[in-house]
């Protein structure tokens, strides 16, 4: 308890929904099975992940304390889906959790297509 008032006593820290989102995004691109992530109808089918647009496909919702992230992702064909998923989520989660502090609620994964290793994701 002690801890948690010395904490309010130096201030707040906020960390934006950009931030948590490119946290989530990195820690995507770094999930074996994944292809790319989608960027939703309005930014065409789906947009391959890179250093700039590293935020394409994902959702944030940040709190004081906790955060949720929805994912829209493309994932290679062949490779099982649901563990995919899982690794996925398990990935986002400790990125997220240890490099911000904030406590993730969730983490929703929507698997919008699936591409072969040598498709060109436009």
């Amino acid at each position: 308890m002690a801890e948690q008032l010395q904490q309010l006593e130096m201030g707040n820290i906020r960390i934006s929904n950009d931030v948590v989102s490119k946290i989530a995004g990195m820690a995507a691109l770094e999930t074996p099975g994944i292809a790319a992530m989608s960027g939703g109808l309005s930014e065409g089918w789906a947009k391959r992940l890179s250093g700039k647009n590293v935020q394409k496909g994902v959702t944030v919702e940040v709190g004081q304390l906790e955060a949720a992230v929805d994912l829209r992702i493309i994932v290679l064909y062949e490779t099982p889906i649901h563990e995919v998923c899982r690794m996925l989520q398990q990935n986002v989660r400790e990125a997220v959790e240890s490099m911000t502090g904030l406590r993730i609620v969730e983490v929703n994964v929507k698997v919008e297509g699936v591409a072969f290793k040598n498709d060109e994701i436009a």
